[in-house]
Order: structure tokens, then sequence, then C-alpha cells
């Protein structure tokens, strides 16, 4: 039953888009709303399925596609892809109903069923091809939604998004399909099932060349310093639902791939690589927070705090303990959460007054009161105020990379001040004071759709906040069972032994 319904989970949004054609313009909105929120449902249903005790991937459901070269529509899910699933379901399904007044709304809308059937696939995905078909074609709709609904330069920023990811993917594709010749050679059959991979122990000459391919594609996703250029553009000149589908969601697949792909099929070049790819996660939390400063634009420091707070996840990923790793899972989610809500709130002000600048505003306090208490509830998760989402996994990201470096972790925690000095410099500038300047006297409150979009994020910003243990327990068995994986991979061993202090450091 459950592979059934993770199967419908991944293709009820194409199957929906499908039928969107069919759909009258003016009812195309609340057509999307009804169909994100089934697939949300779905979502939640494999969760109530999952058994959060096993670390192991579940409801797996494979169907030959090209059986003679072992491609196959292999599909399944663990703690780690679980979460990361219905935050996909869920900030569709939230965005799609904070989205305002749209021109050739019904294309809009029919994307975004077709970006998150891709979203979904990327993540429930255990075939490498199909997990590059998936990765690949979710490049196809936000090309689209940047493109055609994006502010004046948008056409320069979808083609600046389109071939950055495009170009780290064909390097990614090239090691996908090294490593199935690999595999062919040494079991005499084609395969490019993950689960079949993960017994294939590499050479560490080999490692090294992989390491790089996947580590470039994923890196150019999320992205790392210094390959981040093409994220402000596109978060600057994207409409909203589509920066907040970027925040939220899309940057996470490169975060994700490190995890899935990186540990456990290259362990010794990732133990070699940790090193410069902290330093350079440092760099990227400390480079883009100074950058977030400069800003005036509302949008802008959003956009450049994203790429810092990225930095902090991968250095929990390259901790390679549980802690650590655990962490940056929790993080991802978290991110996605308020990212995605920082980016509505400025769709809100956008939409009142067309502007994003800071200094066109202040006293918003005054006249919205309702969103200038969501803003400030959304800004201290994403500053890393205790008891809310985004303390629990910054602060596990960055205990499990104390374990590796004090050093570098003290620098990367500079972020976390800085964060706070330009969120809440942001804040200060646009609610508080008087209000000077005449149109935003008579600005509206956040309306019922918004309402009905920011409140539960809000919420969970506090809940999870409190109690992250359930999304943490799930998540920390899967992580073991990564790190099972890599120990059993690693063919050097300095590796080994690296391993297994860190698995001591967990137990003691």
């Amino acid at each position: 039953m459950g592979n059934t319904l993770l199967l419908v989970t991944v293709l009820f949004p194409l199957l929906a888009g499908f039928v969107g054609f069919l759909i009258k313009q003016e009812n195309i909105k609340t057509y999307g709303i009804f169909c994100t929120f089934v697939e949300f449902a779905l979502s939640l249903a494999l969760w109530s399925l999952f058994d959060t005790n096993e670390g192991s991937f579940q409801m797996l459901l494979s169907v030959p596609l090209i059986p003679s070269f072992g491609v196959s529509f292999l599909i399944g899910i663990d703690g780690i892809s679980l979460f990361l699933v219905i935050l996909s379901t869920f900030i569709t399904l939230v965005g799609l109903a904070a989205l305002g007044e749209m021109k050739n709304i019904k294309n809009l809308v029919i994307s975004i069923l077709f970006l998150e059937m891709t979203m979904v696939g990327v993540f429930a995905s255990l075939d490498l091809l199909l997990f590059y078909l998936f990765w690949e074609l979710s490049l196809v709709p936000m090309l689209y939604i940047i493109g055609a609904w994006g502010a004046d330069k948008r056409i320069y920023a979808a083609v600046k998004f389109f071939l950055y990811t495009f170009a780290g993917s064909v390097l990614m594709l090239v090691g996908i399909l090294y490593f199935g010749h690999l595999y062919h050679e040494a079991n005499g059959v084609w395969s490019f099932s993950l689960l079949e991979w993960e017994s294939l122990p590499l050479p560490y000459s080999v490692q090294f060349w992989l390491f790089g391919a996947f580590f470039l594609g994923f890196a150019i996703k999320v992205p790392m310093f210094p390959f981040h250029t093409w994220l402000p553009y596109a978060h600057g000149q994207a409409p909203t639902i589509g920066s907040v589908i970027l925040a939220a969601v899309l940057l996470k697949m490169g975060t994700y791939g490190f995890v899935r792909f990186l540990l456990p099929l290259f362990p010794d070049a990732v133990v070699y690589f940790i090193t410069p790819v902290a330093i350079l996660s440092v760099i990227m939390v400390i480079y883009a927070a100074l950058i977030a400063f400069a800003q005036d634009d509302i949008k802008q420091v959003i956009a450049y705090s994203s790429i810092s707070h990225m930095g902090v996840i991968i250095l929990g990923t390259f901790a390679l303990n549980i802690e650590g790793i655990s962490g940056s899972v929790f993080f991802m989610i978290s991110h996605g959460l308020v990212s995605g809500a920082l980016f509505m709130l400025v769709g809100v002000i956008y939409e009142r007054r067309h502007t994003k600048i800071m200094s066109e505003f202040g006293g918003l306090a005054l006249v919205m009161p309702r969103y200038a208490a969501i803003f400030a509830v959304v800004l201290m998760g994403a500053v890393g105020l205790p008891l809310t989402i985004g303390f629990v996994g910054e602060f596990l990201s960055l205990a499990g990379f104390f374990k590796i470096s004090p050093i570098l972790t003290a620098f990367a925690g500079t972020g976390i001040i800085l964060g706070a000095v330009y969120m809440l410099r942001l804040y200060r500038k646009s609610f508080f004071g008087e209000v000077k300047k005449r149109a935003n006297k008579s600005l509206k409150d956040l309306y019922v759709r918004e309402l009905f979009a920011l409140v539960p994020i809000t919420i969970l910003i506090i809940f999870l906040g409190i109690y992250p243990k359930a999304i943490l327990a799930p998540v920390q068995e899967s992580v073991k069972s990564t790190l099972q994986l890599m120990s059993q991979n690693a063919q050097k061993y300095e590796t080994k032994l690296f391993l297994e202090q860190a698995a001591f450091k967990e137990t003691k």
C-alpha cells in the first residue's frame, strides 16, 4: 500500500497539471489550491504509514524502464527524504494560496503543478538516471516562471539560472554514467540503483573524480560560493511564488544531494575534502551576510541571507556525525519554511506598493499590525532565536562541526551575529518610526488568503522550535544508516578511523 501511495504522490501533480489545461481561467486558482491540498494530504499520509524507528528506505517501488541498461522507475523514502517531500507539498500549497492577481494565471498554476511533480520526484528517486531526469525537468517550469512572470530583467535572470544549473547537471550526468559503467564492469550487469551502488566500494582515486563531478552539480544548485551569482538575480527578478519555491525547496535539492549521494558513495573523498568544503562554507556564511547588510532592497537581503544560511547547512553535513547531519537536514526544513515565509511577506508589501526598497517604508507596524507581528515571528526564526525552528538546525549543525574544527565553527558562528544585525536593521527601518510616506498611510493589512498561507508557517516556526523531536527522531535513524554505509564503503584506514572516532564521540 505504501509504495502505491508514494507512486500516486509523485505522479498526481503531473496528472493535475494536464487536467488543468481543461479548466477555465477564472477557476484555475481554486483548482490549483485544491490539487496542491490533495498532494499535501498524500504526503501526510506517507508520514502516517512511515515507520519512524526504521532508518532504511521504505515504500520501495521498482518498475523496469530500460531493463537492458538497468534503468528503472525506482522510488522510496527514508526519514531524510520524507520531510523534504512534505516540505515541497506544503510550500506549494501555501504559495498558491497566497497568490494574488497575475496575468495569464492559468499557465502559471499549471507550471507550478508540473514543478511540484519534479520536486517530489527528486526526493523520492532512488534510480540515479530517474533522479537526474526529475532534477533536469525542474529547470523547465522554473525557467518559464521567472521568464514569463518576472520583473524587467527576467529574461537575463532566467537564462543565467538555467545555464548555471544545467552546466553543473551535465557534469553530474557524466559522473552517473561513469559510475554505471563501473558497476557493469564489476558485476556484469548495468544498474543505476542507489541501493545497488551502495554495495560497490570504489577505489579512492575513482572516488576523487566522481566526488568532483557530483559535488559541482550539487554545489551550483545550493548555490555555494563562488557559484552563487545566479541566485540574487533569480530571486530579484522572479515573481513572489517563484522566489518562495526556489528558496524553500529547489536550493535544498543541492544539500539533499550531498547527504543522499556524496556521503554513502564517496566516503574517502568526502573525508579528504572536509576542510576545503568547510572553508568555502565559512566564506559563504560571512561574505553573503556582509552583502545582505549592505542591501537596501528587502528581497535582496533575504536572498543573500539564504546563501549565508545554506553555508551552515553544508557545514553540518560535512561534520559526518549524527548531530551535524541531523541538524543540517532539520535546517533544510526550517530554512525552507522561514525563507518561504519571508519571500511571501516581501510579496505582500510589493503587491501594495510595487517597491521593495527599505527607505520607502517606515512605521508599517502602525498601519499593518498583523503583518508586522507575523514578520517579527518569522524574522526571529530566521535569526535562530531559541524556541524557534531556526535555532534547532543551526545549533545542531554548528555543534556537530565544532567536533571537527572549533576554529572554523567559531568563524561560521559570526554569521549568526551578522544575521541578527541585518535582519533587525531591516525590521527597524521598515516597521518602526513614523509613517512618512503618504502612500504607506493607506496600506491594507493582510488579506484572508495571505493569512491562510502565513499563519500555519508561523505556528510551525514556534511549534517545531519547542518540539523538534517529531522530525529529528526519524531523521536521526536514517542518518545512522548513512554513516554505517560510509564506514562500510570506506577504503582507506584513515577514513574508517575518522568515522569510528566520530561515532565514539557521538555515543560518549
